[in-house]
C-alpha cells in the first residue's frame, strides 16, 4: 500500500510540473523562453511568434511572451509601436502594422509609411477651398460677357450739360454705356449739388458692367473746380517753397474733397516743366522750370491724391512746358528731337511711371522731328513705341479733350478718335456730351466692323480700364448728400499758414 501511495504521489508531482504550473522549467523565472520549443497551450511560459490577442511586439529573434513578466526581448515589451520587418499584425491585435499594410481602424499599432486617413479621425485634411480669383481672372470674366457696344462705351469719358442730370445723360449711361464723365465749372455750384448729381449718375449706372469714372480738373490755382474750398495756391507757388510736404498737404486735401463729393479721378498733377517763359497755357500750373523740382513736387502730389483713394492723372505727356501756343485754341508745334525730350521733358513722367502712376494724359502737340503727321495724342510712335515701349508704361492712356482747337481745327472728331485708339489711347476725353459721344462711338464701331480696328485691340484698352477700376475698388455706391468740407479747409489753411 505504501508503495502504491508513493507512486501516486510522484505521479501527482510530475503532472503538476508539466501542465498549469506557475513555475518555469529553468529556475524560478516566470517568463524566460527557450530559443526553439513553443510554449504550451494555457501555459504562461513560452509562446509562438505572435499570439492572438497579444499586445506584444515580435522581436527579431525570440518572440515575446503573452502576459509574461519575464525578460524583455530586444525591443521593449508592451510597446505599441515597433513594427516587425515583414510580419503583419494579428487581427484584433493592438500590435504592429507591416511596412505596407494600412493602419487598422481603432488600432494603436504602428502607422505604415504612407497611412490612409482613419475613419472618424479628426486629423483628416479637408478639401482645399477654391482659390480666390485674381484681378486678371475677374477682368477676363467680365470682359467675356460684354458686348462690343459696352466695351466701346468704357473707352469714353464725356462732358455733361447743366448742374443736374438730364434725360440725355441717362441715355448716355443706359444706352451708350459711357464709362465716365468729366465735371467742368458750369456743372458745379455747391458740394451738395455735386453730390446729388454724382449720385444720380451712379444710380442710373447700376445695371452696367462696371462703375463710372467720375472725373474733375482740380489742380489748384487757376484750375480749381471743386466748390466750397478755400483758395488753393498754384503749383508754382508751392514749388517755389521747395517743400514736398506742402505739395502733399495741398493735393491730399484736394483728393479728400474730391472723394467727399463723389469724384474718383483728378486730372492732376501737372508734370510739365515750364521751360518757355512765353508759354500761355502752362505757366504757374507747373511746379517749376527744372526737371528736379517738377519731379519731386509732382510725385509728392500724386502720392497724396492716391492715398485718398482717388486716381491721379499726370499730364501732359510728352511735355507741354515748351509750347508758345495754347492747344485749347490751336495746335502747338515743338521742334525737339526724341533725345532732347528724353533728357528733359520726359524725366518727371519717367519717375512717375517707376512710381506706378495709373493714368497718363497725352497732349495735343505736334513734334515733327518724331512724328511729322499727327500730334502726340494721335501718334502711335509716341504712345505705343515711346510711352509704352521705351518707358515701359502699362497703365491707362487718356487723350486730352478731343474738342479742343488743336484737334477740331485740323482733324474731324470721328477721325481723330479712331486714330488715337489705333495709336494706343485707351480713353477718349470729350468735353461735351451726347452728340460728341454718339459721333465717336459710331466711328469706333464702324472701324471695328470694317476691320480697321480689331476687337482684340479694343479688349486691350478695356482690360486696362477694368483693371484700374478694380484696383481702386470703385463702386456706384452713393456718397453723402451733404459733403462736409470743413476738415479739408482746416487742412488747407494750416498748410498755407506754415508757408
Amino acid at each position: 500500500m505504501r508503495k502504491i501511495l508513493l507512486a501516486l504521489l510522484m505521479l501527482s508531482v510530475g503532472l503538476a510540473g508539466g501542465c498549469g504550473s506557475a513555475g518555469d522549467r529553468e529556475g524560478t523565472n516566470a517568463g524566460n523562453s527557450s530559443a526553439q520549443p513553443p510554449g504550451q497551450s494555457g501555459n504562461a511560459g513560452n509562446t509562438p511568434a505572435v499570439q492572438p490577442g497579444n499586445a506584444g511586439n515580435a522581436p527579431t529573434e525570440p518572440p515575446g511572451q503573452s502576459g509574461n513578466a519575464g525578460n524583455p526581448p530586444a525591443e521593449q515589451p508592451g510597446n505599441a509601436g515597433n513594427a516587425p520587418t515583414e510580419q503583419p499584425g494579428q487581427p484584433g491585435n493592438a500590435g504592429n502594422a507591416p511596412t505596407e499594410q494600412p493602419g487598422q481602424p481603432g488600432n494603436a499599432g504602428n502607422a505604415p509609411t504612407e497611412p490612409p486617413a482613419q475613419p472618424g479621425n479628426a486629423g483628416n485634411t479637408p478639401a482645399t477651398p477654391p482659390a480666390t480669383p485674381t484681378t486678371a481672372e475677374l477682368v477676363a470674366q467680365k470682359l467675356s460677357k460684354m458686348t462690343l457696344d459696352e466695351k466701346l462705351g468704357e473707352m469714353i469719358i464725356a462732358g455733361l450739360d447743366g448742374t443736374s442730370a438730364s434725360a440725355q445723360t441717362k441715355a448716355m449711361i443706359q444706352e451708350q454705356h459711357i464709362g465716365g464723365f468729366i465735371f467742368y465749372k458750369n456743372n458745379i455750384t455747391t458740394p451738395a449739388s455735386v453730390a446729388a448729381y454724382v449720385n444720380q449718375l451712379k444710380a442710373w449706372n447700376k445695371a452696367n458692367s462696371s462703375p463710372l469714372l467720375i472725373t474733375v480738373d482740380q489742380e489748384g490755382g487757376r484750375v480749381s473746380r471743386l466748390p466750397g474750398l478755400l483758395k488753393i495756391p498754384a503749383a508754382r507757388v508751392i514749388g517755389d517753397t521747395g517743400d514736398t510736404k506742402y505739395a502733399a498737404a495741398i493735393d491730399g486735401a484736394m483728393g479728400q474733397a474730391s472723394k467727399l463729393m463723389g469724384f474718383n479721378v483728378d486730372f492732376a498733377p501737372v508734370l510739365d516743366i515750364n521751360s518757355n517763359p512765353k508759354n500761355p497755357v502752362i505757366g504757374d500750373r507747373s511746379y517749376g522750370t527744372t526737371a528736379k523740382k517738377v519731379t519731386s513736387m509732382g510725385l509728392a502730389a500724386m502720392e497724396a491724391i492716391r492715398k485718398q483713394g482717388v486716381i491721379p492723372v499726370v499730364k501732359h505727356f510728352p511735355g507741354h512746358g515748351d509750347t508758345a501756343v495754347d492747344s485749347h485754341l490751336e495746335l502747338p508745334v515743338v521742334n525737339k528731337t526724341l533725345a532732347q525730350l528724353k533728357a528733359f521733358e520726359w524725366l518727371p513722367f519717367q519717375a512717375a511711371i517707376k512710381d506706378g502712376v495709373d493714368m497718363v494724359m497725352v497732349a495735343h502737340i505736334l513734334f515733327p522731328k518724331i512724328d511729322e503727321n499727327v500730334p502726340a495724342s494721335l501718334s502711335k510712335t509716341i504712345i505705343t513705341d515711346e510711352l509704352r515701349g521705351e518707358l515701359g508704361y502699362r497703365g491707362v492712356v487718356i487723350s486730352d479733350d478731343m474738342t479742343m482747337g488743336a484737334i477740331a481745327n485740323h482733324f474731324g472728331l470721328a477721325e481723330a478718335a479712331v486714330t488715337s485708339v489705333k495709336a494706343g489711347s485707351d480713353i477718349i476725353l470729350l468735353a461735351h456730351g451726347y452728340e460728341d459721344a454718339t459721333t465717336v462711338l459710331n466711328a469706333l464701331k464702324q472701324s471695328v466692323q470694317k476691320g480697321q480696328l480689331t476687337e482684340k485691340r479694343i479688349d486691350e484698352s478695356v482690360t486696362r480700364i477694368l483693371t484700374l477700376k478694380l484696383h481702386y475698388k470703385l463702386s456706384d455706391a452713393a456718397v453723402s448728400a451733404h459733403p462736409d468740407v470743413s476738415g479739408v479747409n482746416a487742412a488747407i489753411k494750416k498748410a498755407i499758414a506754415a508757408h
